[in-house]
């Protein structure tokens, strides 16, 4: 738990699944959304059936739920399913007690583990979206009867209170508005030092953050729990003498609401400005929830607008798995992406063969070579694609000096323009 629920008691829940004969369990994961929000389950209940309108699970059901609730007295009923307000409140209403869907428990999580301003702005515009969707509804319900978690809207016309969450989305937008052009400021700023881009990205709890640890020689804190990270870390290292520019980014879950994602989106976008994505999987589960958890990674990829930026696969916590099992893993998701990266971030295991294949994707830079005069502007040039480029030769020539060098392609321009404006010779540029 974090430091915001670590001395807390863990509250007692019940969780509830209503789905279709062709939809999983998500029971689990209902589970350990539940423990990271603070919660202990105490029972749960699933049925498979059509939606009730009036209660979201059939009549005979409610009556287990009544029961169960009697027989562990939980403070709290959790639903894997979306629910209306009117559901909510027809549940609240027969079994006594505040009754929340997963898009509400997943806010109680990333509210417990927001850790910074702009992750606090991301988590309340999320609510009062959902908020703002259910308005009428939920003002009709608390004048008709005012029930827990209806915050009080029976005192508020629907208009008045619509009126009140737009301004307080439009002000939170406003600041959120200011982050990302700060963000796109230091992205222009990393750009003309010529750092290339990667992002981790990955199904919460897959060993993102421990990789992006390793990697960096960082130490960005990492749990066994879902949604550790919250707001991206930025970080440099090298890879073959190039300058990258790592960077951590919340994770994913299947179903993530579209609000949670269009609020996160400033800080999702750092995702979508990378020059490759490091998908992290973890290996040590049953094949199926791979291929989900892969699936859900890439649709939120997607979602986020990172299409079309190339991706390695890193298969992670290989140590807690048998080699032939490793294998038949490896095969199945072949089927599924190309030359997936085996490794283990806890035993530092193909560690190395996982910077390599990012290497590959990077050779996208620039080899470009110029000839200009010695002087103090172009040796303090030299000295700058040191720092930021790979510097393939230098060699002196009488009074001219002579660099062949790497760099992603907009470092290369403005060298270009730096050495035209010496008087110097753009020599050769090929890929």
């Amino acid at each position: 738990m974090t430091e915001k629920n670590a001395n807390r008691e863990p509250i007692k829940a019940i969780i509830v699944q209503r789905r279709l004969p062709t939809e999983p369990s998500n029971l689990d994961e209902l589970k350990n959304l539940a423990k990271a929000a603070g919660y202990s389950t105490v029972g749960s209940i699933e049925q498979v059936r059509k939606q009730d309108p009036e209660y979201q699970i059939g009549r005979g059901k409610i009556n287990d739920l009544t029961n169960l609730v009697n027989q562990t007295s939980p403070e709290k009923i959790i639903f894997d399913n979306t629910l209306t307000p009117v559901q909510a409140h027809n549940l609240s209403k027969v079994t006594g007690l505040v009754v929340i869907d997963r898009f509400q428990l997943i806010l109680e999580i990333f509210s417990i583990r927001a850790s910074t301003y702009e992750a606090e702005l991301q988590i309340k515009l999320a609510s009062l979206r959902y908020d703002l969707s259910r308005v009428k509804e939920k003002v009709k319900l608390a004048k008709m009867d005012e029930q827990q978690g209806f915050m009080g809207l029976g005192k508020y016309g629907t208009d008045i209170y619509f009126d009140t969450v737009k301004r307080q989305i439009s002000s939170i937008n406003q600041k959120l508005k200011k982050k990302q052009e700060e963000r796109q400021l230091h992205r222009v700023r990393r750009a003309n030092l010529g750092f290339s881009s990667i992002s981790l990205a990955g199904y919460t709890n897959a060993g993102k953050s421990s990789l992006f640890n390793l990697l960096t020689h960082e130490t960005v804190p990492v749990d066994n729990a879902l949604f550790t990270t919250l707001s991206t870390t930025s970080r440099e290292l090298e890879l073959s003498k190039r300058k990258i520019l790592l960077t951590d980014t919340v994770g994913f879950i299947d179903r993530l609401p579209l609000k949670l994602v269009k609020a996160f989106h400033s800080t999702l976008e750092e995702t979508i400005f990378s020059d490759l994505i490091i998908l992290v999987i973890d290996s040590s589960e049953p094949k199926e929830e791979i291929e989900r958890k892969f699936s859900c990674s890439l649709d939120t990829i997607k979602q986020i607008g990172a299409t079309g930026i190339p991706v390695v696969t890193a298969l992670n916590k290989i140590d807690l798995i048998e080699k032939n099992e490793l294998e038949q893993k490896m095969e199945y998701l072949k089927k599924l992406t190309t030359n997936p990266v085996p490794i283990s971030v806890l035993q530092k295991i193909n560690i190395d063969t996982l910077r390599q294949e990012i290497t590959k994707y990077l050779e996208g830079f620039v080899e470009a070579s110029f000839s200009v005069k010695i002087c103090n502007e172009s040796m303090s040039l030299l000295s700058e694609l040191h720092e930021h480029a790979d510097v393939q030769k230098t060699d002196y020539e009488g009074q001219n000096i002579e660099v062949i060098f790497k760099a992603i392609p907009p470092f290369v321009d403005k060298v270009k323009g730096r050495v035209k404006k010496l008087g110097g010779k753009f020599k050769s540029e090929a890929k």
